[in-house]
């Protein structure tokens, strides 16, 4: 607060004293340093005087026993890694302008510990996101450090996004893109799995006891035919056009907040007819088209996957695209460029289950810094028959009520 000094509070016309009517106030962002402190946990110790025994106070859970580092501490690491994609050694330069040294070994080896606590609320984000009515997938590739190898080798990650029912995001890291890979992690889901073309998934959908049903993505069959622009752009811009018409219909259904029912009626009153007159045109055309242009295949994937195009149409829980599994691997992306490759298969897998929480945190609106820190600092000690308290969005209502 400033203040006007004493001798000139006084009206140099008629010498009065000037009376404080307010103030101006100026508002300026500043920053303030994080800080490192050392936190002692101090057990009191009693003893018999005659030698029978010693009595200690119980010290709290750690979230890594015998560890250095406090949850807080935790907390910015994982979400700096995995939320802001800050490679840890850059983390440790961060770190030692603050008068601490931390190697890139020692917090790569509490993001493996923090895996590890957290697993238990990982598998049951897992369960949950797996009992959705409708999970899209996608996967990415990621460079892998392998020690029999003189470069690295591909990786993968896989995202699956639960449904507005089950609001979570989960990833799943494999060593390569075979199909074990969602096999094994969508073993137990039964309902629509929307996804790309990947061959890998066919099985799924051809096995009726697993109980999957193909939903494909209209922006991957729309992408093809923009890059057919190139070769063929009539014919090209005549489906983009029909696409475009479709996603309007997307786009008033979202503005107008229709509930799956609403839905429905408007894509079968709007999108069946453009979808079949589209079938119509492809169906029509593709004997005009050289067998091997680029147009061609476009033609031939939309028309051999149609039946799982425009499923969407059929049901108003379903979407146009997997475009929501597209945009939660943006961040294994960014981080890509950053970290660049991941140290080792188990690398991998502490990514996928540190990432699964701090992209669902996001998906919550909460700060995934302060609902890592509260985790890791509870899950230790917390009674496993309620650990779906910890889960991200049970958290935030917790915290909008506490």
């Amino acid at each position: 607060m400033y203040d006007v000094p004493e001798a000139e509070r006084h009206c140099p016309q008629c010498h009065g004293e000037l009376k404080h009517i307010g103030e101006d106030i100026r508002e300026e962002l500043e920053y303030v340093p994080a800080s490192l402190e050392v936190i002692e946990h101090a057990c009191q110790k009693y003893a018999c005087p005659k030698g029978c025994t010693v009595v200690t106070a119980e010290k709290p859970a750690a979230p890594i026993e015998k560890g250095l580092a406090g949850p807080g501490l935790l907390a910015q690491v994982a979400v700096s890694k995995f939320g802001d994609h800050l490679p840890l050694n850059r983390q440790g330069s961060i770190f030692a302008r603050q008068g601490v040294e931390l190697s890139r070994q020692t917090t790569c080896g509490w993001m493996a510990d923090c895996a590890e606590l957290v697993d238990p609320l990982y598998q049951l984000m897992k369960q949950r996101a797996l009992s959705s009515k409708v999970v899209q997938t996608d996967d990415t590739p990621v460079p892998v450090l392998d020690p029999e190898l003189p470069r690295t080798r591909t990786g993968r990650i896989w995202t699956y996004v639960g449904d507005a029912e089950h609001p979570y995001t989960v990833y799943d890291y494999t060593p390569n893109r075979s199909r074990d890979g969602p096999d094994e992690f969508l073993k137990d889901f039964r309902g629509y799995l929307q996804a790309d073309a990947y061959s890998g998934y066919d099985h799924l959908y051809k096995e009726p006891e697993r109980g999957v049903t193909e939903v494909a993505c209209m922006a991957h069959g729309r992408r093809k035919f923009y890059e057919a622009q190139s070769s063929d752009i009539m014919r090209s811009m005549v489906v983009l056009a029909y696409i475009h018409l479709l996603y309007d219909v997307e786009r008033q259904a979202r503005e107008g907040k229709l509930d799956a029912a609403a839905r429905l009626a408007l894509r079968r009153e709007r999108s069946q007819p453009l979808l079949d007159d589209l079938k119509a045109y492809l169906e029509r055309e593709r004997p005009h088209v050289l067998p091997k242009s680029p147009i061609a295949q476009a033609m031939a994937y939309t028309l051999s996957n149609w039946d799982a195009l425009v499923r969407y149409a059929t049901d108003g829980d379903l979407e146009i695209d997997n475009n929501g599994a597209e945009r939660s691997l943006r961040g294994v992306a960014v981080g890509r460029r950053n970290w660049t490759f991941f140290g080792s298969d188990n690398g991998g897998h502490t990514a996928a289950v540190l990432s699964s929480l701090v992209a669902t945190a996001k998906r919550h609106h909460i700060d995934p810094f302060a609902y890592l820190r509260d985790v890791f600092a509870r899950i230790s000690a917390h009674p496993q028959n309620r650990l779906e308290e910890l889960l991200p969005d049970k958290w935030a209502v917790a915290l909008v009520r506490g």
